[in-house]
């Protein structure tokens, strides 16, 4: 055994300092110790509620299979009391979050109707994620009523109808005010332009009722024209939002990439959802100035928490639009196609997919796909 004692004090020059240094270094290589990499990135984990802590669990694994380079930092945002009396989001998930600048986060509870404002709505607000990207693509070897269904919604994520402004003008009243801003408009507008030329999208769809809202929904669909001059290699065209969902459920492929305000937003991607099987493989990714936060958008499902039945592809496909977003695009590929080969052939599908698998089953079979390609 060998043992080094390395000592510095201040009488030691500067130069004999970086040959300790240097030694040290190359010492602990030689012996097999890996160092510390810089390439590892710190990740925000939010497990969240019923079945969240178990698919988020499956994740985990999935991706230390993969041997991605990520370090996660789990917090919990279960409301506090703040001295205001309201409850809010713990300081220590912000603090988390604005260090990191990424995070993965599971399904969320909110009670409904007892003056509790959606944990979801918070993060978008608290963090400016102010687009929310949803592909909805048709998975080979899970037949649904359509075939080749391709489409992608961004979502305007902080105002609209969510803005939380609402009041009671007298008692049996309430007034809920939809907020439309030409800052928050350009921004999804441009975003969508862009994000469809990245990828190599053809066409935008800007979805509004202008003829009803003409001054809210006119705005941002003035702005959507506006982007739309700076991205001419990209086609433009302007739908009703009822003429978009009529549309959408004879023929999908009609469609793009959409862009809307909040409230359509939030409808039609679950429609399209519906189109591929359901929110249960659909991933999520909210997009905003200083940051991402990626999302699995089903519920919670606490009737089968902790029964190793949940179904964790949609936080895991979210998880595959984070390392896209953050780069490694290597692993992404790796972990998207060992999923969909998972699906494709059939044998450990859970529950929700028509199989009987366990999620601990489906789980090691991608793990099993993953490590075959990362050898």
């Amino acid at each position: 055994m060998v043992v080094i004692v390395f000592h510095t004090n201040e009488s030691l020059s500067r130069t004999f300092l970086r040959f300790l240094i240097l030694v040290k270094t190359t010492f602990l290589k030689a012996v097999g110790i890996r160092l510390y990499s810089s390439n590892i990135h710190k990740c925000t984990l939010i497990p969240g509620d019923g079945i969240g802590p178990e698919i988020s669990a499956a994740v985990q694994k999935i991706f230390e299979a993969a041997k991605v380079p990520i370090e996660w930092e789990s917090v919990d945002v279960t409301p506090v009391r703040g001295p205001d009396g309201k409850f809010g989001i713990p300081q220590a998930a912000i603090d988390s979050i604005n260090k990191n600048k990424i995070g993965l986060k599971g399904p969320l509870m909110t009670p409904i109707g007892k003056g509790h404002r959606s944990l979801n709505l918070a993060l978008r607000k608290e963090f400016n994620l102010y687009a929310n990207v949803r592909p909805c693509r048709s998975l080979e070897g899970y037949k649904t009523l359509y075939d080749n269904v391709d489409v992608v919604t961004i979502r305007e994520n902080t105002e609209g109808e969510y803005s939380g402004i609402e009041h009671e003008i007298v008692e049996g009243v309430v007034q809920s005010i939809k907020l439309i801003t030409e800052e928050a408009s350009s921004r999804v507008a441009e975003f969508a332009f862009q994000y469809a030329q990245d990828n190599n999208r053809k066409k935008v769809t800007a979805v509004h009722k202008a003829n009803i809202m003409r001054m809210s929904d006119g705005l941002f669909l003035r702005c959507c024209r506006e982007a739309a001059q700076k991205f001419p290699n990209v086609k433009f065209e302007e739908r009703y939002l009822d003429t978009v969902c009529l549309n959408m459920v004879q023929d999908p492929s009609q469609y793009d990439v959409l862009v809307m305000p909040n409230l359509y937003g939030d409808i039609l991607s679950d429609m399209c959802a519906g189109l591929v099987g359901g929110l249960g493989l659909t991933p999520s990714g909210n997009i905003g100035l200083n940051g991402a936060l990626f999302e699995s958008v089903h519920g919670t499902a606490p009737d089968i928490a902790g029964q190793d039945k949940a179904n964790p592809t949609a936080l895991l496909l979210s998880a595959v639009m984070m390392l896209k977003y953050m780069g490694l695009n290597n692993h992404a590929r790796i972990i998207e196609h060992s999923a969909y080969d998972t699906i494709k052939e059939a044998k450990y599908l859970t529950g929700d997919l028509g199989g009987s698998a366990k999620c601990s089953e489906y789980t090691n079979e991608i793990c099993k796909k993953v490590s075959g390609q990362t050898k």
